[in-house]
């Protein structure tokens, strides 16, 4: 308990030293969030200069609207919000937004209703980073920030059925290239047990 209590004491010092514009407090924010904050604007963006770029502008930001922080929520659930809309804001920008209309390739993707267990995280997230901006986007909302589909449809300007869709034709997509990736797999077993 009181380790716990010691962390927020920390987070609150540190708060007060960041709307003091404290450079030391501003480092140490940087440094402790930094390296999760890149991951998150990375999911989004699929590159990692890009998503650096989006980072230091998101901490720029942190930094200038540190008295709209609140205690209210936590203060690294604050930070990843405004990450994720400086991620989203570069995608507007670029009109790499889902829209309602979707390719043919992407409406004739079979619905596979199974994945293997074989698949490590880092490897389902590099699937996850060659799915289409729109997919990967509507993705990384749903099912890893816990967004509802009416809260994705206000962020992205689109409606919650095509968020719906978009969610779906990810699953869809990523169950794929799951199955792609576990045949790879079970043939390089293979081939390691003939060889071997």
């Amino acid at each position: 308990m009181g380790r716990i209590l010691s962390f927020f004491n920390q987070e609150a010092q540190l708060i007060k030293a960041l709307r003091q514009e404290d450079a030391r407090a501003q480092r140490q924010v940087y440094e402790k969030y930094g390296p999760r904050m890149l991951g998150v604007c990375f999911r989004y963006l699929g590159d990692e200069m890009t998503a650096e770029d989006v980072m230091v502008e998101g901490f720029l930001k942190v930094f200038g609207k540190i008295d709209q922080f609140n205690s209210e929520g936590s203060f690294e659930g604050w930070i990843r919000r405004i990450m994720v809309n400086e991620a989203l804001g570069l995608l507007r920008k670029r009109k790499q937004m889902p829209e309602d209309i979707l390719s043919d390739e992407a409406a004739n993707i079979p619905d596979y209703n199974y994945a293997d267990q074989n698949i490590e995280t880092q490897e389902l997230l590099n699937l996850i980073e060659q799915l289409p901006v729109g997919y990967r986007t509507v993705f990384n909302l749903y099912a890893i920030e816990g967004y509802a589909h009416s809260e994705i449809a206000e962020l992205l300007g689109i409606t919650e059925s095509t968020s719906k869709s978009q969610l779906h034709r990810a699953r869809a997509l990523l169950q794929k290239m799951v199955g792609a990736w576990e045949n790879d797999f079970k043939k390089k077993l293979n081939y390691e047990k003939a060889s071997g």
